[in-house]
């Protein structure tokens, strides 16, 4: 495509070095960017209606090809925007060669990654909804299945099983809502921006755009060709999902624990030790959790991949591709397999601890008018008294308690059971069965 400058050919040294061929998932992209920019090219006179409908036909013939995984890309094929036109070539001979009329390459992988990211969105958006929907049909299953809440991995308040699988479901709403919104500043045509600054020639971008489904197209065309900053949002709305898969995973890993014990994962989808007989391995979850960190680094990597650049387009770019396709393959790797795990698991968890009704003591004193630090202290108390003595407080009598804080009273015994606990929330989004109830309902509609 640019030999006609040069004296010999490519050394092999260049080559290797120099092509990449990470670009060949983009091949249904350049075929739709072509075929919009032939369309536009014959309507602008700029081809003749026989040179726009041949090429138009060979391009088909190729959408066929990639269709049915009969297309045949080929060592000599620099990138995939060449494989493209040296197929077409084959097929239709030398007027081929009028595709490249008014394109430079560089808006031409501007558009190619802009239609890609749309077409993955959507993919990536649909596969949260799975994730969403079988975190919503696990909660619904675990009804008032009562476990501890924790904060600092240490057991703090009782709340039903459901709430604490609706969390994620709630992170998870919000990483969808972030697909949608980069998409709308995704779905801008660079075609027509040509090498950087445009062309002579009487290109038509608004109907390339249009021809397209593109909500229209670039306002300055050096910004057109340069600019990466979409490829970076994607791949930290890919970032942060994982993220979030990363903090379930973690969870499961855990809650597979002896330890925990909460809950007992497929055989279908764990795996076991090849010295110890009696392992059962969460790999689904330790990996997820692992390649959410390769993500965070190929998403550093292209936000410093973009630093120092000076308009306009530099080869650098080139490298884009590779850690924007890691990220996005990870997300959707690992939305379909934890999936698959949460939409398998028996939940089974044990129950809190008791102290986890602390606060409901303090807060039976608060509504009594004592300020919340003296009912503090006094619960903090109690706890400590009935620790030395070897019990918990369930255990705790009304001697106990007025031997603390006269302020207490006998009924206030009650209040030391964690589903009871829970039954008493009243707060909006919180912990309560009624809560739940709401959140399943709002999630399932949201979900459609």
């Amino acid at each position: 495509m640019w030999g006609g400058r040069f004296s010999e050919g490519p050394d092999r040294i260049l080559w290797d070095f120099t092509v990449d061929h990470s670009d060949r998932r983009l091949l249904a992209d350049d075929l739709t960017g072509s075929l919009a920019h032939v369309a536009m090219l014959g309507e602008a006179g700029l081809l003749s209606g026989e040179d726009a409908g041949t090429l138009a036909g060979g391009l088909q013939e190729i959408v066929t090809e990639a269709k049915q995984g009969t297309f045949r890309f080929l060592d000599g094929d620099e990138d995939v925007h060449s494989a493209v036109e040296r197929r077409l070539g084959e097929l239709v001979g030398e007027v081929a060669g009028k595709l490249h009329t008014g394109r430079s390459r560089n808006d031409q992988v501007a558009l190619d990654l802009r239609l890609y990211l749309l077409r993955s969105g959507r993919a990536r958006i649909a596969a949260l909804r799975q994730f969403c929907l079988a975190m919503v049909e696990a909660a619904e299953d675990a009804g008032e299945t009562v476990v501890a809440g924790y904060t600092h991995l240490q057991q703090a308040q009782a709340v039903p099983l459901a709430h604490h699988l609706l969390a994620y479901v709630a992170a998870a709403l919000r990483d969808i809502k972030r697909f949608e919104d980069l998409a709308g500043r995704m779905d801008v045509s660079p075609l027509g921006a040509g090498a950087l600054g445009g062309s002579s020639l009487p290109l038509d971008p608004d109907r390339s755009a249009e021809l397209l489904g593109m909500s229209g197209r670039f306002e300055n065309s050096m910004d057109a060709v340069a600019a990466r900053d979409h490829v970076s949002e994607y791949a930290f709305a890919c970032t942060q999902a994982m993220v979030h898969l990363s903090r379930l995973a973690t969870e499961c890993v855990l809650w597979t624990t002896t330890e925990f014990g909460w809950v007992t994962f497929s055989d279908a989808l764990t795996t076991g030790s090849s010295a110890m007989p009696h392992k059962k391995n969460p790999d689904i979850a330790e990996l997820t959790r692992g390649r959410a960190a390769t993500a965070i680094g190929h998403l550093t990597g292209l936000m410093a991949l973009q630093k120092g650049l000076p308009m306009t387009y530099n080869r650098d770019l080139q490298e884009d591709k590779a850690s924007l396709f890691a990220v996005d393959d990870a997300l959707a790797g690992a939305l379909e397999a934890m999936t698959a795990l949460i939409g398998n698991a028996e939940f089974h968890p044990p129950p809190p601890d008791s102290p986890v009704t602390a606060l409901d003591l303090a807060e039976a004193l608060v509504e009594r008018g004592v300020p919340f630090r003296e009912a503090h202290r006094a619960v903090g108390a109690l706890l400590a008294a009935l620790a030395d003595q070897g019990r918990t407080l369930p255990e705790a009598t009304v001697g106990d308690l007025a031997g603390i804080d006269p302020r207490f009273q006998p009924a206030d015994l009650s209040l030391t059971d964690p589903a009871g606990s829970v039954g008493r929330r009243r707060s909006t989004g919180g912990a309560g069965f009624g809560s739940v109830r709401e959140q399943i309902r709002m999630f399932r509609e949201r979900l459609g």
